[in-house]
């Protein structure tokens, strides 16, 4: 019956083979069949059972199947199906919806075990890279998404295992460069996996131009509308730049930024926006957060600030934040993100001053934000964003604390009441009946006027009309007057969360300015309020007021200039021993240092709050708590005498420190001064030399003109002879109206020259001048004097020398003038007796008389050119005896110079006397210091530099005058 059964197929009567049973078979199949198409079905065989039999294909398979992979890679097929079934095994990934939430931990613990025993061989995992080389897509993708989920089980130890691999990381990298996107896609995912918690890989995967591929697939993909893989691109740059300063530095010296810029160009028409966009849109917002972060090194946040601001990509973002239709969640993170991009940097933060948000009338976008800051229908995020923008824009930004205290003041509020004003509407929130609006307006304020003595002075000023009829109240008093009556007004949130901001604004303001504190205290109310509050025993919410109550008691004691008798710092230590305890006291101010919200609030600047309950503390803040909380301590427990000792010792260094800073100031403008009259002495030593070059070259073109007047002598008397002949009549007319025209062109060369020689006469006198007006400024220092004596002295005798050498020119010129006159006479001597001879002759009369007018016309031209020269020279006399008299002058100022320099010698050794009296007064004053047991800080080093100073002055002065002495011999 069995046997029909069998033939007739129908169902056997036996038992069934179990899953177990058949996996052991194909196992079988694997190890011992020779022929590659039975251990391919077999292999085929265990990746369908894999899925359903995970756990025993794993124990029994796992050893087979690496085996197949070490033996048979010639056959991608049989690789492919050994891949496959090795990643059913060790991922977790599959059928996650048919898990049971009962056996989530257990599938978990199997994948990491099996990834244990595969791993536990280093050879598997580096067989495995080998695979991932192959370009068959049946053998690359399997072998990508088995190393993926290796990494996702046991990363660290595979990471490791690559990391020492030849060439491992770099072999992964070739997969982004894969033209199926299915296989690109894979490797962005495994190589998320593979970077993550890694410096050195995330190094090496950046220097195997990870970033330019990474940008261009997310080009090619559609920045920010792309999808899914753009956003395993993000995050793969997010492992590759979070906390790893190297690569931060190489992606800002590629130029990366700038290819940032086109992720958030946002069009216009910005309604319904995509899930994956928003996702995409944050991740990028999130990066160039990762760049600018505050935890990195202020250098490299500086300059990747300052590359954000001129490729444009902080305009996109300003742009963004003022647009309309944005969705509130990506509003935030970019307020969040443009905080962090101007956190610091003054450029930025001036261009975000002047963005102006898109309404009618425009307002600044500051402005903007602060509305909706203090306004409680806003989200909770965005109003924590808001204000970080706030913050980060005044950070070490003094002229922005200006701009915003500027508008609380009564000289630049807006009369009109169009406009509201950054100011008001810190006020406003600062007097509201929402808490957490109080809470932020407070901060902010507080940021405003955080490490500036003189905007907390300003604040001062500040007055509020609180009702109609009534007297207005400084900005100070109505903080308190609220501080103090809290509990009466009914406010929408935490009362304390109100009182822990005014007196985190109070402490902030008061610190460091001594003006403040006496303000505070003129206020009898005060002193006793804050007495009162520390001394109570309230319940654990209200321990966080009374320790800020003590701190701001501290800081009225601290920083108290003694200026009100009825609080001085004697008695106000009085009244806390009395009503307090100096312990009690100290204890409740370690309440805020012990409170867990402050230890929040001091790890990050940014504010991030789980809920407006926990919104207590300000970072920098904290700062102020930690730097102030041990001063304040041990300024309780000093004794008056003590106090007055230090004061006393304070003053006295402060008077010491005044002189010694107005006496470096003094030296420091006279190095100044020393330096601007060497380079000038230097101009004038080049001028010199190039006037003396010119008067070179002048002496050896006169020389050159006398050579040539020597040659024209000797052909005029050439000619002379020739005209005695009485043969040519006409043709010695004929030489002579030559001659006459060369005389004219002699003479005008001559007159060139005296023309430039009085044009020379003019720069020598404006040389004289110049080293007049340089000496007259040379009186300042007895080392500018000596320099403005000896080159008064060396410019004088050289201009005596030159004026001589002039001299002699114009003598010279007047003799060879007189020389040209005589040949004058003799010509118009020719002339008369050439015209009885002209008249014997032949030729007709009117040509003979045409030439004797021509003749005595050009005499007389030549006559008065002769006067004008004379004429010419009696002036260049003047001038000489003028330029004499000059050099007499000089000479007697230099004279005068020399006695202004004795009597500064005089005062500057009586100013050393004094200097001396001030070091004894100084040393005897810090000897009875450390005798009173304080600590007093060397200043040797101080001195030594100042030193330092004196003998480089001194050895400057000592060039000088060797410089001034060896000028003088040569």
């Amino acid at each position: 019956m069995n046997f029909l059964r069998g033939v007739m197929g129908g169902p056997s009567a036996g038992p069934q083979p179990s899953g177990a049973d058949t996996i052991q078979k194909l196992c079988d199949r694997v190890a011992s069949s020779t022929l590659l198409d039975d251990r391919r079905d077999a292999v085929r065989a265990l990746k369908s059972l894999s899925k359903k039999y995970r756990l025993e294909v794993g124990i029994q398979a796992m050893e087979h199947l690496i085996h197949v992979l070490q033996t048979d890679r010639s056959d991608s097929e049989i690789i492919g199906y050994a891949l496959d079934t090795l990643y059913n095994v060790i991922s977790n990934d599959l059928e996650e919806e048919e898990q049971e939430e009962n056996s989530a931990k257990q599938v978990d613990d199997l994948g990491s075990q099996f990834t244990e025993i595969f791993i536990k061989q280093q050879e598997n995992v580096t067989l495995l890279l080998t695979l991932v080389e192959e370009f068959d897509f049946h053998v690359r993708w399997p072998g990508v998404k088995l190393l993926t989920s290796l990494l996702k089980q046991q990363g660290p130890q595979v990471q490791q295992i690559i990391l020492v691999s030849p060439m491992g990381v770099s072999r992964l990298m070739d997969l982004l460069a894969d033209s199926r996107e299915v296989i690109r896609n894979d490797g962005v995912l495994l190589l998320q996996q593979l970077t993550k918690s890694n410096a050195a890989i995330q190094k090496i995967v950046a220097f195997e131009n990870a970033f330019e591929r990474l940008l261009d697939i997310i080009t090619e993909e559609g920045n920010s509308d792309g999808g899914i893989v753009v956003e395993d691109c993000l995050l793969l740059l997010q492992n590759l730049l979070k906390n790893n300063n190297s690569n931060q530095n190489f992606f800002k010296e590629g130029s990366y930024i700038q290819r940032m810029k086109p992720w958030f160009e946002v069009g216009d028409d910005n309604c319904g926006w995509s899930a994956q966009k928003v996702t995409n849109l944050h991740l990028m917002l999130q990066l160039v957060r990762v760049l600018v972060s505050p935890t990195n090194p202020p250098g490299a946040t500086s300059s990747c600030q300052k590359a954000m601001f001129h490729c444009g990509l902080l305009q996109q973002l300003c742009t963004i934040l003022m647009a309309t239709g944005v969705p509130a969640d990506i509003l935030t993170e970019t307020i969040n993100t443009v905080s962090e991009v101007i956190r610091g940097c003054q450029t930025n933060q001036d261009y975000f001053a002047s963005v102006n948000a898109p309404s009618n009338p425009p307002r600044p976008a500051i402005v903007v934000l602060l509305m909706s800051m203090v306004n409680e229908r806003q989200p909770f995020v965005l109003r924590c964003a808001v204000l970080y923008c706030f913050q980060c824009f005044l950070y070490k930004n003094q002229k922005g604390q200006g701009e915003i205290v500027s508008t609380l003041l009564p000289s630049t509020i807006d009369a009109t009441g169009n406009s509201v004003s950054a100011g008001q509407l810190l006020c406003g929130g600062l007097f509201s009946t929402d808490s957490l609006s109080n809470w932020c307006a407070a901060v902010a304020l507080a940021h405003a006027l955080q490490e500036n003595g003189t905007l907390k002075e300003q604040l001062l000023r500040v007055q509020l009309a609180t009702s109609i009829g009534n007297p207005p109240v400084s900005l100070l008093q109505q903080c308190t007057n609220i501080l103090s009556q809290g509990d009466k007004i009914d406010r929408r949130g935490s009362k304390v969360q109100t009182r822990v901001g005014l007196l985190m604004l109070l402490c902030t303001w008061l610190s460091n300015c001594s003006i403040a504190v006496t303000h505070f205290l003129h206020n009898p109310a005060n002193v006793p309020f804050l007495t009162g509050q520390i001394a109570e025993n309230l319940g654990e919410e209200e321990q966080l007021v009374q320790g800020l109550c003590a701190l701001l008691l501290g800081i009225s004691i601290y920083y108290n200039d003694n200026s009100l008798e009825n609080y001085r710092k004697e008695k106000l230590k009085q009244l806390i021993e009395k009503r307090i305890g100096r312990e009690n006291f100290i204890e409740k101010l370690g309440f805020i240092s012990k409170h867990e919200l402050y230890s929040r609030a001091a790890q990050k600047p940014q504010p991030s709050f789980s809920s407006p309950d926990h919104m207590m503390f300000d970072h920098e803040f904290t700062k102020l708590v930690k730097e102030l909380e041990g001063v304040i301590s041990k300024a309780i427990y000093k004794s008056s005498e003590e106090d007055k000792k230090e004061e006393e010792v304070k003053k006295t260094l402060e008077q010491h420190d005044n002189i010694v800073t107005h006496y470096k100031k003094v030296i420091r403008e006279q190095d100044q001064e020393l330096e601007e009259l060497k380079q000038r002495i230097s101009t004038l030593t080049s001028q010199n030399e190039q006037l003396q070059a010119t008067v070179t070259q002048q002496v050896s073109q006169i020389q050159q003109h006398k050579d040539q007047y020597n040659l024209l002598k000797v052909q005029l008397g050439k000619d002379t002879q020739h005209h005695n002949s009485h043969g040519d009549t006409l043709q010695m007319n004929g030489i002579q109206t030559e001659e006459v025209s060369k005389l004219k062109e002699e003479l005008e060369e001559w007159k060139n020259k005296h023309e430039l020689l009085q044009g020379q006469l003019k720069e020598k006198d404006s040389v004289i001048e110049k080293l007049n007006s340089s000496q007259l400024e040379m009186g300042a220092t007895e080392q500018s004097l000596q320099t403005s004596r000896f080159g008064g002295l060396e410019h004088s005798n050289e201009l005596q020398k030159e004026l001589e050498m002039l001299r002699s020119q114009l003598q010279l010129q007047a003799a060879e003038i007189s020389k040209l006159q005589m040949e004058n006479q003799k010509l118009q001597v020719m002339n008369t007796a050439a015209d009885p001879m002209l008249g014997d002759s032949g030729a007709p009369a009117a040509t003979s008389s045409e030439l004797e007018a021509r003749l005595e016309q050009e005499i007389k031209e030549l006559k008065s050119q002769v006067k004008a020269l004379s004429e010419e020279k009696e002036s260049l006399k003047q001038q000489l005896d003028s330029s004499t008299s000059t050099v007499a002058i000089l000479q007697d100022k230099n004279s005068r110079l020399e006695r202004e320099v004795a009597e500064s010698k005089k005062e500057q050794d009586d100013l050393l006397v004094l200097l001396a009296d001030q070091d004894q007064k100084i040393s005897a004053q810090k000897m009875k210091l450390k005798d009173f047991g304080v600590a007093v800080e060397d200043e040797d080093d101080t001195e030594s530099g100042d030193q330092g100073d004196e003998d480089e002055d001194g050895d400057e002065e000592e060039q000088d005058e060797n410089a001034a002495v060896c000028y003088q011999e040569n």
